[in-house]
């Protein structure tokens, strides 16, 4: 079969290689999945880094998931073949893949490929944020690198509850997009002071609760826009960059910074609330409530234009892996 693998850590331009593998076979629990379409999502440029929670055991698959049709099933899974799923995995850049079954989540006839290949990590991950970031409705959350898919997917969900939203941006022709999806503000953090405008869109209160992706100054300064007692939620580190936190900040507005990672959360929470976070995300995107828009598609044999496009500036929607 043809898959992505790679041999090294490194730049995901230069180490991941197109390959002939051996077709694999599902073990007890496991499925084997015929791979339609997989996204390219920070998380998996990070993995191929060796900068994420889990450690690439070289050599190594690449991409965390995507959506394709149980081909095989292993001993102990209750299940048949032919089923369309949404999985997760280490290795879904390829054409087939394995999963545990408990990772399989069916997709509906009404979700549409491409949406299905995006199914788990950003809606999920922006699902329990909101939830974890307790903002009420009527009240102010903000969220830096908002022109990303899982930033847009956040305003989304916040327009729905009522939840008044700022996102940070670096290009001003981002701005109608987002105010479309229903971002109440923007702030252009080259041309404008974060802090200053956020004072002034909330009368001075500061905001409820930062979802913050950037790391480094955008973070430092992200911080100084909190309310007192509110929250600042790190989830990635685009920049490379550790913030700088001011202690005085931290105790006389008696600030909380911590970090989010959806596998442990999964692990955290009951199995009666992953069904209704997988029911409510499943809703809204068969529905057509909340978009997942796609820029490009391509074949396992362009990954390096892939993952090049996935890191262009600009890019207004996800970038497909299609075997």
């Amino acid at each position: 079969m043809k898959s992505i693998l790679f041999t090294e850590t490194g730049k995901p331009t230069e180490i991941l290689k197109f390959a002939d593998s051996a077709l694999p076979e599902p073990g007890p629990n496991d499925v084997r999945i015929k791979v339609i379409a997989a996204p390219i999502n920070p998380s998996d440029i990070m993995f191929v880094q060796n900068l994420y929670g889990i450690r690439p055991q070289l050599p190594s698959g690449a991409g965390f998931e995507g959506v394709g049709i149980v081909d095989a099933i292993g001993e102990g899974v209750q299940m048949r073949t032919g089923i369309r799923v949404s999985f997760t995995s280490v290795g879904t850049w390829s054409e087939y893949a394995i999963a545990h079954h408990r990772s399989l989540i069916p997709v509906p006839d009404a979700m549409s490929d491409e949406v299905a290949a995006q199914l788990f990590v950003n809606p999920f991950t922006a699902y329990a944020m909101v939830q974890d970031a307790g903002v009420p409705e009527g009240g102010w959350l903000m969220l830096t690198a908002a022109g990303s898919a899982f930033g847009k997917m956040v305003i989304q969900l916040c327009a729905m509850r009522g939840i008044k939203t700022i996102g940070t941006v670096r290009r001003d022709d981002l701005t109608d997009e987002l105010k479309a999806l229903g971002l109440t503000e923007v702030i252009n953090t080259e041309t404008e002071n974060m802090a200053a405008r956020v004072k002034q869109i909330t009368d001075g209160a500061g905001v409820g609760c930062v979802l913050d992706a950037v790391g480094g100054h955008i973070a430092t300064e992200a911080v100084k826009c909190l309310a007192k007692g509110g929250t600042m939620l790190i989830y990635g580190l685009m920049s490379l960059q550790d913030p700088s936190l001011n202690a005085g900040l931290l105790i006389f507005r008696e600030l909380t910074v911590k970090g989010f990672w959806l596998t442990d959360w999964m692990r955290r929470v009951d199995s009666q609330t992953r069904q209704e976070v997988a029911q409510n995300v499943i809703g809204l995107l068969a529905s057509g409530k909340i978009q997942l828009p796609v820029e490009a598609s391509y074949p396992l044999e362009q990954i390096t234009e892939a993952v090049e496009h996935a890191d262009r500036p600009g890019r207004r929607g996800k970038i497909l892996l299609k075997p």
